[in-house]
């Protein structure tokens, strides 16, 4: 990140903790746009992405004094929101316990994929069920290893699996259905 973007969240992040609402606000304004994309990833519609984002920010708002002011600030957010959209789905409790380790490999075209936008793209991945779609945006878009996603979703690694083994088959079909 170019450190004068770090500097002015920095700064704006230290007139939130001396009290200065208005400082508040225009880091939401800089940031919600950014945030709101994650939380969109992680939820079916609008609403539920509106909903995410306002309790975060609550979060980033009740937790200021936590940001240790050793890296980007858009970072430190961009997890609460992950990590409120996770805790969103795993209350709602729809993810389906699936045991079956053992699934084949999915032959995905590169070149179905090329022709999509990334909002097209973005747009299947919120079709899919909440945990398909859960477990694919933490382990393939966030980087969370299956022990990880198991722990946080209240699920085993096997179901963690499966689910993101069922969100690239779900993916496909929709992909090859475009192509046809």
């Amino acid at each position: 990140m170019a450190a004068g973007k770090r500097d002015t969240e920095w700064q704006l992040v230290e007139q939130c903790l001396r009290g200065d609402h208005e400082a508040f606000e225009e880091l939401y304004k800089m940031l919600s746009p950014k945030l709101y994309a994650v939380s969109l990833r992680y939820t079916k519609n609008d609403n539920d992405a509106q909903d995410v984002l306002q309790e975060a920010f609550i979060r980033v708002y009740k937790n200021l004094k936590q940001f240790k002011f050793n890296g980007s600030f858009e970072g430190w957010c961009r997890r609460i929101v992950s990590n409120t959209a996770i805790e969103s789905i795993r209350k709602r409790g729809r993810i389906k316990e699936n045991y079956g380790d053992e699934m084949p490999d999915i032959a995905v075209s590169a070149k179905s994929f090329e022709k999509l936008k990334y909002e097209d793209l973005m747009k299947l991945v919120r079709s899919l069920p909440d945990g398909y779609r859960s477990v694919f945006n933490m382990y393939v878009i966030d980087g969370y290893s299956h022990k990880e996603i198991a722990e946080m979703l209240g699920v085993s690694e096997s179901t963690s699996k499966t689910q993101l083994y069922k969100a690239r088959l779900a993916l496909q079909k929709m992909v090859n259905e475009i192509d046809e």
